[in-house]
């Protein structure tokens, strides 16, 4: 039994896919699938019912997946007891980061830890804010940007980067552009463009909606912000951004501030607060990059 093959069974039980894992640990699927038909014998049963459209767990996966994260931390804690005597930050950092995010902070901070760490190897996953935090919880990330409805998780410690309301964005001429305020219900004859489920401005906007009893028409979704403003802009949708998010636009479209949501749409970076050198030497630079200058 080898660290990689209990690598490659953690990856694919918190993925719950063959394809992401592999993606993840960065081999081929074919690789990946070999590794663990090995673990499986040698283990002498299936850890792996593939029967379905995802993977899920078998009663021995179940039973061996708290051991095999277990020694894959205690492998790590070596190399972390090590290059905390020695000065040295060896490894591996992981980083999540939500659909379409464009935070240049983070990207210097990466930059300013690479140069500092280069021993460290640096891993970025994207994908909705719902899974990254689970992901950080379950320790296949060690930190996320996330986005969030009104505050961070409160099991993990956080970091607010962004806070900040929501706004509609339509074009010149569209009926909302003449409405000083716009509210939920005015938005319920129009279609509308908005970020993908999972994320947090999303999240803040279905929760609104929901307490008001309103359904509205979600007609096209997009990850990132210059889609939706693009939509927008062709007279497509109504368009749901933050404000910052919107301001990039302000020479195509109108934007109109929500005004019956009063919770801000928050952009965090999150981490578990038990965790290695990597991540808190990273914290560092985070909070360096994140309080020095607006996100954008």
């Amino acid at each position: 039994m080898e660290l990689r093959q209990l690598e490659y069974f953690v990856a694919v039980a918190e993925e719950r896919n063959f394809t992401r894992a592999a993606e993840r640990v960065h081999i081929s699927q074919s690789g990946v699938s070999a590794q663990i038909r090995q673990l499986e014998l040698e283990l002498g049963a299936p850890l792996f019912d593939r029967s379905g459209r995802t993977v899920t767990l078998t009663a021995a996966g179940t039973a061996a997946l708290d051991h095999a994260r277990a020694a894959l931390a205690a492998a790590g804690a070596v190399g972390q007891a090590v290059g905390e005597v020695t000065g040295l930050i060896r490894g591996s950092l992981t980083l999540g980061m939500v659909v379409g995010c464009t935070l240049t902070p983070l990207f210097d901070a990466l930059a300013a830890f690479h140069q500092a760490h280069p021993g460290v190897e640096i891993a970025l996953r994207e994908d909705g804010s719902d899974r990254l935090v689970e992901g950080v919880r379950t320790g296949s990330l060690d930190l996320a940007v996330i986005g969030a409805a009104g505050a961070a998780p409160a099991d993990l410690e956080s970091l607010t980067i962004v806070s900040e309301r929501l706004v509609v964005a339509v074009p010149d001429g569209h009926p909302l552009a003449r409405r000083r305020r716009v509210t939920l219900r005015d938005l319920a004859p129009h279609p509308l463009a908005c970020m993908p489920s999972g994320t947090g401005l999303r999240t803040l906007f279905d929760q609104a909606c929901a307490a008001r009893g309103l359904r509205p028409t979600i007609a096209l979704q997009a990850g990132a912000a210059d889609a939706l403003a693009g939509l927008a802009a062709r007279g497509l949708a109504v368009t749901v951004l933050s404000e910052s998010m919107a301001a990039r636009y302000g020479d195509r479209l109108t934007v109109r501030p929500l005004d019956d949501i009063e919770e801000p749409a928050l952009l965090a970076l999150v981490w578990k607060g038990a965790h290695g050198p990597g991540v808190r030497e990273f914290l560092t630079y985070g909070r360096r990059a994140f309080t020095s200058g607006p996100a954008s």
